[in-house]
């Protein structure tokens, strides 16, 4: 199983970018956590806290798509350097002056959330220039997924480690210097210095305007709310037996879950069209989130959770793949931007929509919320299958590095597609 995985680090430039890629993202995988932790050890509210939280995700998802579109014009230095600076910068005004005034606080975490570099969608973007084959690029997208469920679980430690040993102040601006360095890693590497994506038609709409990759997205968008909703509900589980641990154990069994299914996912070549392995995996994700709203005694429960994730990593994987052949041609980084868009807004209304859920139906409710999430995936994909179908004709590469411009693709591998 591992051997597909040590093959791809073996390559050169892969173990880097993957390293800088995940440091880089670690100022928005731990934002929530450590604006939280600010803000109360500055004496604001909660109610404080969480806005600006809300504040730096929407901004993130605004800003994510349309710097992915500034990388497809630009390259990756240019913008994904530039972007982490300031978003670095941004983040280190409350560090630095505090939360007061507000107005100062909400605008350091808009401009920190909209610079937020793309780096997410840059390292998929680069995969098929690295690694030249088309089963190691599938067994790096899945590598990918696995190593987000790392990144999510490490960062959240990494935090309360430092806040633990000197400041909420000093970790943020810990967290926001290593994603500088993160960001640095990548963009000073070859791959990234001499990608180029594809001549692109110049079109207001951009990636959006493949219906294929807008099927995609609306049922990402689901698979977010479901998440969200989880995350809610696994607290209010713990709410009812009485102790915070228990949700840790709920969320690491999600995250334990991904993990094992990822790693399968990833260790075997997979055949045939992977539209139509998405709507697989995302119909026994969703069946996966059923049983939760049983809400059994714990372990029980810890057990479920573990099921609940086994297929989110491999659904994820899999949808990389998807995106590649559907973006058009000279939009890829701008079109993997767009699906971290959609799982983040529907990640925020899944929490959003299971706080009233728990009051007005209980825990198992708030759980039925992420089993409707599942469903109404699948039911995207299930209604989509026409403008999903596996594009056809040949191949056009959606990115290259520059010095392999006329080179021929190998037979069979395709990093990119027609529109």
């Amino acid at each position: 199983m591992a051997a597909g995985y040590a093959e791809i680090l073996r390559t050169r430039h892969a173990a880097r970018l993957l390293a800088g890629t995940l440091t880089g993202r670690l100022p928005n995988a731990t934002a929530a956590i450590a604006i939280v932790f600010f803000v109360r050890a500055e004496g604001g509210s909660y109610s404080l806290a969480g806005a600006l939280t809300a504040v730096y995700g929407v901004a993130t998802a605004v800003g994510q798509p349309l710097l992915g579109r500034a990388v497809d014009l630009y390259g990756q230095p240019r913008v994904m350097l530039p972007a982490s600076v300031l978003s670095a910068l941004a983040m280190v005004v409350p560090a630095a002056v505090g939360i007061r005034p507000a107005g100062v606080a909400y605008a350091a975490v808009l401009v920190a959330g909209l610079a937020t570099p793309p780096l997410e969608g840059g390292l998929r973007a680069l995969w098929p220039s690295v690694l030249k084959r088309e089963d190691q690029v599938h067994t790096a997208y899945a590598m990918d997924a696995i190593a987000q469920e790392v990144m999510f679980t490490v960062g959240p430690l990494l935090v309360t480690v430092s806040i633990a040993l000197w400041s909420p102040a000093a970790a943020l601006v810990l967290i926001n210097a290593l994603g500088v360095v993160g960001a640095l890693s990548v963009v000073l590497s070859r791959p990234s210095r001499t990608w180029r994506s594809a001549p692109r038609e110049a079109h207001w709409l951009g990636a959006l305007r493949s219906p294929g990759l807008l099927a995609l997205l609306g049922s990402f968008f689901f698979v977010g709310l479901a998440l969200g909703a989880i995350i809610v509900a696994a607290s209010a589980y713990a709410d009812d037996h009485g102790s915070d641990t228990i949700y840790g154990w709920l969320m690491a069994g999600n995250g334990l879950g991904a993990l094992l299914g990822g790693l399968v996912y990833g260790a075997r070549q997979w055949s045939g069209a992977p539209e139509k392995r998405l709507r697989i995996l995302v119909a026994l994700l969703a069946v996966g989130y059923l049983p939760l709203t049983l809400v059994p005694g714990l372990p029980a429960m810890a057990a479920l959770t573990v099921v609940s994730g086994l297929f989110l990593a491999p659904s994820i994987a899999c949808a990389f793949i998807v995106v590649d052949r559907h973006a058009p041609r000279g939009t890829v980084t701008e079109a993997f931007s767009w699906l971290v868009t959609a799982f983040g807004v529907g990640t925020a209304l899944g929490t959003a929509a299971a706080g009233p859920a728990v009051e007005l139906g209980g825990t198992g409710a708030s759980f039925a919320v992420a089993g409707g999430g599942g469903i109404a995936a699948l039911v995207v994909l299930l209604a989509t299958q026409r403008v999903l179908a596996a594009p056809a004709g040949s191949r056009q590469v959606v990115g290259v590095d520059e010095n392999d411009r006329n080179r021929a693709v190998e037979p069979g591998f395709s990093s990119g597609h027609q529109a």
